[in-house]
């Protein structure tokens, strides 16, 4: 018994050695942080910036709807902002996805070198500076840029297309930073795919859409599920790219936030929408864990049944 409570006691201490600095590191540097934006986004803003330490509830009110006061209006502009910034983000997603998934089933049957060598390419931004590759993307879009200057060569277009400071310039500045961070899960998925199933689909007469529908998808799911979060969280408050390729006319939450906070001074404001942001994620990340939850009970029921 003294040799079990030793042991116990030793894991135990081993257990808090292990996470005890990551735990204080989250807890000072994510969850303060985080306690301190909330408890100013229902403080009232000063009169010069910063706060004034009285209860305000219509931080949110202007955002919802129940400001209505002499200083405060409700502004249906700033849902607009946030339901633009969730639209953006879904179609980085959606375009992300749509270029990903085919490429990593293509690098997934190359060979070992190959491979790798793909693999390197698509990480390899990450090696240059995202702002340099932003301004690369706006000498490409802008009316007298590359990509306007070839479809006249060719006859395509009489005029250049307005392409800079639109959504598509936001859209694929995104897709463009964030097709790594969707590539890795889906290639991760890809490459544990058991071929042999596929072709027993095929052997038991399915056709390439129920292959896809039926096999395919549902195994590769975590990966696409996991991509998708991935983008998405860093695409709907982002606002760098849409302060370079978007300019005036695309306003997304992100670029709303770092108004507040920098040129209005109204930090209460900005605390307000930066935690409906963080609402925003929270819950597409609880969707995420209850629809990997509920995978795996369906998975795990047959297998419990044939034990039994």
């Amino acid at each position: 018994m003294i040799g079990r409570g030793t042991a116990k006691g030793r894991r135990a201490a081993a257990l808090v050695g292990l996470l005890g600095a990551p735990t204080l590191f989250l807890g000072i540097f994510f969850l303060g942080p985080l306690a301190i934006m909330f408890t100013y986004s229902w403080l009232e803003p000063g009169l010069y910036g910063g706060v004034v330490w009285n209860f305000y509830h219509l931080n949110y009110g202007r955002i919802f709807g129940w400001a209505n006061t002499r200083y405060e209006q409700f502004d249906p502009a700033y849902l607009q902002i946030f339901a633009r910034s969730v639209w953006l983000a879904l179609c980085t997603v959606g375009l992300s996805l749509a270029i990903c998934y085919p490429a990593a089933f293509w690098i997934s049957r190359q060979p070992e070198r190959r491979k790798n060598f793909f693999i390197f390419l698509i990480t390899l931004p990450f090696f240059v500076s995202l702002i340099v590759r932003l301004f690369a993307w706006v000498l490409l879009l802008r009316p007298t840029g590359f990509i306007n200057q070839a479809l006249m060569a060719l006859g395509i277009i009489d005029q250049p297309l307005e392409m800079i400071f639109t959504g598509f310039a936001v859209v694929v500045g995104m897709v463009y930073i964030f097709i790594p961070f969707m590539f890795l899960p889906l290639y991760a998925s890809v490459e544990k795919l058991d071929m042999a199933m596929v072709e027993a689909s095929f052997d038991l007469g399915a056709g390439r859409w129920q292959t896809f529908r039926r096999v395919i998808l549902p195994m590769t799911l975590p990966g696409i599920v996991g991509g998708s979060i991935i983008v998405f969280i860093p695409s709907l408050g982002n606002f760098i790219v849409p302060s370079l390729l978007g300019g005036a006319k695309v306003l997304m939450i992100g670029n709303l936030i770092e108004q507040q906070f920098l040129s209005a001074r109204n930090w209460p404001f900005g605390a307000a929408l930066s935690m409906v942001v963080m609402a925003t994620i929270l819950v597409s990340l609880l969707l995420y864990v209850r629809q990997m939850t509920r995978e795996e009970r369906v998975t795990a029921t047959p297998l419990n049944r044939q034990e039994a």
